[in-house]
């Protein structure tokens, strides 16, 4: 531990190195610059003769000839401009890369005035992503700029280090093995992470998947995918999980023999709703298209695909390919986290399921923006199916009932029932319900 005086003087120490650092950049970029222009062979003159002609307004000939002069000259000079702008452009960048790297064999660490903010001066394929660039024809009134930013979260603000760790990469080459650490970026709210250019890995001996529709109730081979990021490194492995010790998201759910191939198939009059029990409360081929929230492998929607309904399965890959195991079904994988907004027009869904994932595990505030967002993307008369909705017996009439009545769904059918696994003494309690927005 240092004293007051010695804490109020490492902020100005930083300072110092850093005006320095910025000096000896401004130093190296001059000379580069000056090398450039006298190596090039340049030639950048565009002054009058000394015995400069003069110009009579009644001499049109002589006017024309004395504008041609000048043209030529002009258009010259602004080639000569462009190319050295081109050379100082790739001077700059490669004298930005020896920096990063000196900066790494350093151990130098970004410094920022403002957390929230990005530094000074971004660098490298981070800063060609965050932008903004000029619009080739200026102004749209579409977006109210001549401007565009491509799309960041703005937590990646919070997690500088990690996102320059995450766009340090070889433009046009293969990117790293990073799937987990990209995912943790997201799921710390740095959603979307800001896109790249370098190409995934691809799985070597890869096939062409299982033919539509037998694909829906088929593993898929183990070719298919890149194993690096996951424990198992096979699907054999993941089916054989729900059999293991230890505790998985979604721990059955690759095992398309078991539990899964009943799910949503029985009405048991409680929590367990059947699909077709649900599509008979609304008009015959109203339900027509949806989202699964947290969907696992995708059963839901396989099973909602049978019927010629259309699901689009959101998943995250917790320690398994879920993304990559929903598409070799032949159904739509959507890699965002809950706490994303949801990527859809507004009313424009017939219903929206979601099972387990929607719980007391969500901050109560995130948790009420979540299901507004459900309420906002569902058509008139869309239903909201909440599956096993996971909370405690004080907070079920004195959060959730509230919180769904003030949102302003109708309930079409409600079930609580008392989880009982691991003791009458927890006071854990499921909730299932369909709930339909207002017509009106």
């Amino acid at each position: 531990m240092g004293s007051d005086e010695d804490r109020l003087r490492k902020p100005n120490n930083q300072r110092t190195t850093m005006r320095a650092k910025l000096q000896i950049l401004l130093l190296v970029l001059s000379t580069n610059l000056i090398s450039i222009y006298l190596f090039s062979g340049a030639v950048l003159n565009i002054n009058w003769p000394e015995n400069a002609p003069r110009i009579h307004l009644w001499d049109s000939e002589r006017l024309l000839r004395e504008l041609n002069v000048t043209r030529f000259k002009l258009s010259d000079a602004q080639t000569s401009l462009s190319e050295l702008k081109t050379k100082c452009s790739a001077s700059s960048t490669l004298l930005e890369a020896l920096l990063t790297e000196l900066g790494k064999v350093h151990g130098d660490k970004p410094m920022y005035d403002d957390i929230n903010g990005w530094p000074d001066e971004l660098f490298g394929e981070l800063k060609l992503a965050a932008g903004p660039y000029k619009l080739p024809f200026g102004f749209t009134s579409n977006i109210g700029s001549d401007e565009l930013y491509p799309t960041m979260g703005f937590a990646c603000r919070n997690f500088q280090p990690e996102v320059i760790q995450y766009m340090t990469y070889e433009p046009g080459n293969e990117c790293p093995s990073d799937d987990l650490f990209a995912q943790r970026l997201m799921l710390k709210g740095c959603e979307p992470l800001p896109r790249r250019r370098c190409k995934p890995k691809s799985p070597t001996n890869y096939i062409e998947p299982n033919p539509f529709p037998s694909s829906l109730w088929k593993i898929p081979p183990d070719s298919s995918i890149i194993w690096d990021p996951y424990t198992c490194k096979n699907y054999t492995c993941l089916v054989n999980r729900g059999k293991a010790k230890g505790s998985y998201d979604c721990k059955d759910c690759f095992d398309l023999r078991g539990r899964e191939k009943v799910r949503w198939m029985i009405d048991n009059g409680n929590l367990d709703y059947s699909i077709d029990n649900v599509l008979r409360l609304k008009p015959t081929g109203t339900i027509r298209i949806g989202l699964d929230i947290g969907g696992g492998t995708g059963s839901f929607a396989a099973r909602m695909r049978e019927r010629n309904i259309t699901i689009v399965t959101s998943s995250m890959n917790f320690n398994g390919p879920f993304n990559n195991f929903i598409a070799s079904r032949g159904l739509v994988p959507l890699h965002i986290s809950i706490a994303h907004r949801l990527p859809f027009g507004d009313g424009v869904l017939d219903i929206v399921h979601s099972m387990h994932v929607l719980s007391n595990w969500i901050p109560d505030t995130m948790l009420e923006f979540a299901l507004y967002d459900i309420y906002r993307v569902l058509r008139p008369g869309g239903v909201f199916w909440l599956d096993h909705f996971f909370c405690l017996g004080g907070q079920l009439n004195g959060t959730y009932v509230p919180m769904f009545d003030k949102i302003g769904f109708k309930k079409l059918r409600w079930n609580a029932g008392r989880k009982l696994d691991r003791g009458l003494e927890k006071n854990e309690w499921y909730l299932s319900a369909l709930l339909e927005k207002p017509m009106n």
